[in-house]
């Protein structure tokens, strides 16, 4: 779980969007203000759920009187028709939160649901599945923990967790040695150095020069994998990205690398199908 003071922003955010200006128009012009009821929160297909923090925050944020039950927690599975929540109260309540609610929780409910089948593909071995930077804008930090809810790991956050060493970096700073000298000067004590490769001269390099902590093996294929991880094994931890889809990553983790990193955790992530039923 994420702190609430994270969280609750995001979700402000969200219910001033869709209540602004003026509130539920359809729910006050057809709702009696005492009306009360209790709604489920329903699962429509199978998956891994996420969200269910971040959906009783938005009940709770339009009406801090409603009574909301987790019945299946972030992190569990869950099959088609299952009930995921209760909310319970006030019928106009409900209503004025619901899409907000189910927007939050269908999305992270994909997102955790396509990490679990990227994880399971690595079974058998000791590859770690990672998501990537290529999230939401504005919903970085809930959409990286719904990568953990569905099994997988974290890159990093931000630009300033660690240094990490792209092509065009490489270009920029002239060469491989002049990149990696700059780094491990400026770096502190704390922070790690990853350097992305496309070539085993590269990587030859890399391991020749020292300082590195990860080396990112980038849209190489199979048996450059292969040669690229046994060069690496014990001296640096290795990571393969660029192009890892859900039917590649069995293949790939058979390699022995390290980490796969895929931005598709996040950005091709399909909404779960989850209904709010009376």
């Amino acid at each position: 779980m994420l702190p609430d003071l994270i969280l609750e922003p995001l979700v402000r955010a969200a219910l001033v969007e869709d209540l602004a200006p003026m509130g539920d128009a359809t729910t006050r012009a057809v709702i009696p203000a005492h009306l009360r009821y209790t709604a489920r929160l329903n699962a429509r297909e199978a998956g891994v759920v996420s969200g269910m923090q971040i959906a009783a925050m938005a009940f709770r944020l339009v009406d801090a009187g409603l009574k909301v039950e987790t019945l299946i927690a972030d992190g569990q599975p869950c099959g088609a028709g299952d009930v995921l929540m209760t909310i319970e109260g006030s019928a106009a309540s409900i209503l004025m939160a619901e899409r907000v609610a189910l927007n939050f929780a269908g999305r992270l409910t994909g997102i955790a649901t396509l990490t679990a089948a990227f994880v399971a593909e690595t079974r058998g071995t000791a590859t770690r599945i990672t998501c990537t930077r290529k999230t939401t804008p504005g919903l970085r930090a809930v959409e990286k923990m719904a990568v953990l809810h569905g099994g997988g790991s974290n890159h990093r956050y931000g630009l300033s967790d660690a240094i990490l060493i792209k092509d065009n970096h490489i270009a920029a700073a002239g060469g491989i040695a002049a990149v990696l000298e700059a780094a491990k000067a400026a770096r502190s004590h704390m922070m790690r150095i990853e350097i992305e490769v496309d070539r085993l001269d590269q990587l030859e390099e890399v391991l020749a020069i020292g300082g590195a902590d990860v080396v990112l093996l980038d849209n190489m294929d199979t048996p450059t994998l292969i040669r690229a991880v046994a060069l690496a094994k014990g001296r640096i931890v290795t990571e393969a990205s660029g192009n890892m889809k859900l039917g590649r990553i069995a293949e790939v983790a058979a390699t022995g690398v390290d980490y796969i990193s895929s931005g598709a955790l996040t950005h091709s992530a399909q909404t779960l199908d989850l209904g709010l039923d009376f």
